[in-house]
Order: C-alpha cells, then sequence, then structure tokens
C-alpha cells in the first residue's frame, strides 16, 4: 500500500481548465459554505441575541452546527450509496439552502437553532462528499491539487465568515447574511447536475451507524458541559466522560461491521490510523479562531470588524502555504512537511501566547498577525499531503470512497471537540482575560504538538509497510 502521492506533477491549470472547472466549482464551493457558517453565525449572534432575545442559547450555536456536520459527514457513505453523486450533491444543497433562508426569516432563538441544525447537516454531507466525490470526479493526478483546492475552502470559509458577518453584524443587519449564503448554495446546486459524474448507486442500502453517531453526540455534549459547569471536579468529570465516549466510539467501529473508517484503518502495522490522527491535531488547531476576536477586543481594543479579520490570519496562512505546498512529489520531501505542519503550528500558538499582554499597544497587536499566518502555514504544508495519503490508501473504489468521506468526518469533529476544549480552558482563566487567552494558546499548542509525533508514526509505518510489499511479505 502506498501512501504517496503520484509522482505526475499536478497542474494547475488543467484543474482550473474547461474539462474540470465545473467539478472543482462544486466540489470547493460545498467545503466552503460549510466553512463560512462554522464562524459566521459567530459573529452575527450578538446582533441576532439583540433581536430575538434568547441569550441563554448563545453558546450551542456553534455545538449544534458542529455536532451535525460530524453527524452528516459520517453518513456521507450511506447518502452516496442510495442517491450517487448528483443526487447525493443535490441534497446537500438543497438542505443548506432552505436551512440558511430558514436562518433568514426565524422570529425566534429556538428555530435559529434549529435551522442552524440542519443547515449543520446539509454543510457536513457537503464537505463529506468533496472528499468522497474527488475519485470519480477527478483524475487520480489531480488529487493532490483537487485536495488542496477543497482544504485550502477550510481556511478561506475562516476568513470570509468573520468578515462576511462582521460586516453584516456593523451594519446592524443581520438576516442578508444567510441570504447571501443560500443564494451560493442555490448556484452551486444548479452546477452539480452538468458537471459531475452520477456515481454508481449501491445495491444494498447502507445502514445508519446510530451507535457511533448517539457516542460522539454525547461526547460532544460532555465537552461542551464542560465549558459551562461550576467547579473544577465537575468539569474533571465532564472531560473524563467525554474521552471514555470517545473511546467507547474507537472500540465499537472497530468491532462493528457499519464502519466510518475504511477497514485499513484498524489493520495492525497500518499507517492509516496515524495519517488520520495527525489529521485531527492539526485541525484541533483551527478551534482557537473562534477565540481570537475575543482577544483581539479585550487585550488590544480592536474594534469587532478588525478583530474578525486579525483572528483570519490563521486562515490566510493555511489557504495561501496549502497552494505552494501541493506542488511538492517527493517522497522525501512530502514526509518532512507531514512532521513540519504540526511542530509550525504548535510553534506559533506557543508564539502568540507569549506575545499576549493585558494592554496590547497596536504595534504589537500587527506583530500577531504574521505569528498566526506562520501557525496556518503549518496546516497548509501537511493537511493535502495527508489527505491524498488516506485517499491512496486503497485500490478498492468503496473502501476508497470511505477513506476519503473520513477526512472530513476527522477535520469537522476534531474542530468540534477543539472548540469545546478551548471553551474548557477559557474558563480556567478565574477573570482574567490575559490567563484566559494563554490557558488557551498553550493548552492547543501543546495538543497540537502531538501531530509531529503521530505524523512521525505513519512515515514510519509507510516506509515498513511498502518494505513488506516489495519484499513479497
Amino acid at each position: 500500500m502506498s501512501l504517496t502521492p503520484s509522482s505526475a506533477p499536478p497542474v494547475w491549470r488543467e484543474l482550473l481548465g474547461r474539462e474540470y472547472l465545473g467539478a472543482a466549482i462544486v466540489l470547493a464551493g460545498g467545503v466552503l459554505v460549510g466553512a463560512i457558517n462554522i464562524y459566521l453565525a459567530a459573529s452575527l449572534l450578538p446582533t441576532a441575541v439583540a433581536d430575538l432575545g434568547g441569550a441563554s442559547f448563545y453558546a450551542w450555536n456553534m455545538t449544534i452546527y458542529l455536532v451535525a456536520m460530524v453527524i452528516a459527514t459520517m453518513l456521507t457513505g450511506r447518502f452516496l450509496s442510495r442517491w450517487g453523486n448528483v443526487g447525493a450533491y443535490l441534497l446537500g444543497f438543497a438542505m443548506f439552502t432552505a436551512s440558511s433562508m430558514a436562518c433568514a426569516l426565524t422570529p425566534a432563538m429556538a428555530v435559529l437553532l434549529v435551522s442552524r441544525g440542519v443547515q449543520g447537516l446539509g454543510a457536513g454531507l457537503l464537505s463529506g462528499l468533496g472528499f468522497a466525490v474527488i475519485r470519480s470526479a477527478l483524475p487520480s493526478r489531480l488529487w493532490t491539487r483537487g485536495t488542496a483546492l477543497m482544504s485550502a475552502m477550510y481556511g478561506v470559509g475562516n476568513f470570509a465568515g468573520p468578515a462576511l458577518g462582521g460586516l453584516f453584524a456593523q451594519a446592524g443587519s443581520w438576516r442578508p447574511a444567510f441570504v447571501v449564503m443560500a443564494v451560493i448554495g442555490a448556484g452551486c446546486g444548479a452546477l452539480v447536475p452538468r458537471v459531475l459524474p452520477r456515481g454508481e448507486r449501491g445495491a444494498a442500502r447502507v445502514p445508519v451507524p446510530a451507535l457511533s453517531l448517539l457516542l460522539i453526540t454525547a461526547a460532544a455534549g460532555a465537552v461542551s458541559v464542560a465549558g459551562v459547569v461550576a467547579g473544577t471536579l465537575a468539569k474533571a468529570l465532564s472531560v473524563a466522560a467525554a474521552l471514555l465516549l470517545m473511546a467507547g466510539f474507537v472500540v465499537h467501529k472497530r468491532r462493528s461491521g457499519l464502519r466510518v473508517f475504511p477497514r485499513t484503518t484498524y489493520r495492525r502495522g497500518s499507517p492509516l490510523k496515524w495519517v488520520y490522527l495527525t489529521l485531527g491535531l492539526l485541525a484541533f488547531g483551527v478551534a482557537v479562531e473562534s477565540f481570537l476576536p475575543l482577544f483581539g477586543q479585550r487585550l488590544a481594543g480592536l474594534p469587532p470588524l478588525v478583530a474578525g479579520f486579525f483572528a483570519a490570519a490563521i486562515s490566510l496562512g493555511w489557504s495561501v502555504t496549502q497552494i505552494g505546498s501541493s506542488s511538492v512529489t517527493g517522497h522525501r520531501a512530502v514526509r518532512r512537511l507531514r512532521v513540519l505542519g504540526p511542530v509550525l503550528l504548535a510553534a506559533g500558538l506557543l508564539v502568540q501566547g507569549l506575545l499576549l499582554r493585558g494592554d496590547t499597544p497596536l504595534w504589537l497587536a500587527a506583530v500577531w498577525v504574521p505569528v498566526l499566518f506562520a501557525a496556518g502555514a503549518g496546516i497548509g504544508l501537511a493537511y493535502p499531503h495527508l489527505s491524498v495519503a488516506a485517499m491512496s490508501s486503497t485500490q478498492d473504489p468503496e473502501e476508497g470512497g470511505r477513506a476519503a468521506a473520513a477526512i472530513a468526518t476527522v477535520t469537522s469533529l476534531s474542530i468540534a471537540f477543539g472548540t469545546a476544549v478551548a471553551g474548557v480552558l477559557l474558563n480556567l482563566d478565574g477573570g482574567s482575560m490575559l490567563d484566559a487567552a494563554r490557558y488557551v494558546l498553550f493548552g492547543l499548542a501543546i495538543i497540537c504538538a502531538l501531530g509531529a509525533l503521530t505524523a512521525q508514526a505513519a512515515n514510519r509505518t509507510s516506509r515498513d509497510d511498502q518494505a513488506a510489499i516489495h519484499s513479497g511479505t
């Protein structure tokens, strides 16, 4: 089994040429709308609360959306088997478009939260489909560039979400932002039948992994509760419960016939589990973007719109670096980038924490931007190569689709848990915003640094696996 991309150099001009441009727009657009909406509502929510009320539900806005995304990505295989490429994509864009309009027209906070849940389901399905359908929509020589384009959409979305939300919030009108998202979703959906292969529908219906979904939802809920309950013991018990539920999820998926991850993941000595862990630890660092606007406003006195752009420096670094990183094809260079990425991400978060001050002058706040850009660059260096490693882990089309769809599941799940963990760290401050910010940044830096170890394990087991193949063992 090879976990390295094709040696044939991919060409951006070919991916964005007439033959594949439509497919690239649909694949990237589906990921983009979901990524934008992770943070769009966060920027709009203060204005929405002033209009609708329901401030007590504020913290659940992000949790409901992200958990719904995770659930939908886990069901991607079922939708593909039932509806094929075109049908599944049309369903995803329809859910996203309708729920975005429902958000725009909502009369109450409870309706907004339900609509955000449906929006998360549509966004999660679209994210999962992007990585699953790329195998049939694009030739293998373009997988690296196609994956880079889609994963860059997480960075672009995390930049555009706060910016778009901040613009509408500053104008005092939050509802049109959701209308804009509905229009984008409808436009991408209209392209689907013309640019994507229909794909084969499965002969047998894929069962719903109900217990897996329950365990994931309960684990995310437990971490979210840890962020709001009072007392160290209560927080520790909530986190412990989340870890036990996640361990139960892993054990169940290993034994169950209803797999979210391909069977290769569970094979002894397989590098695939380390690839997914590294992807997850990289995505974990993205969670800090939910809190950077708060730190910018409280510690540096930045206005909301400026703080939103400041927070997007990580995403910008991710997106820009990924474009260049995807051009690297040498096996040794790719392995180095997989390890360097988590190191650079962790170092950026660590330095950012050291630069924080209680009353930050403007010149020092300006220094934060290149530091956070460098942290995001760590994600961009490693993410596309890890994604292609997962997609190339098997020649079986069904298992390959499962391996690709699992990339979106891991990314969404890690961002959801990273946001919840950062919320727990934020509430350890004892009233000091400076201490809270440092807890978040240092804590996430330590967790993300573990990605260097998992990347080394992926590289090592990949070489061992290839050596076994060449020796015929």
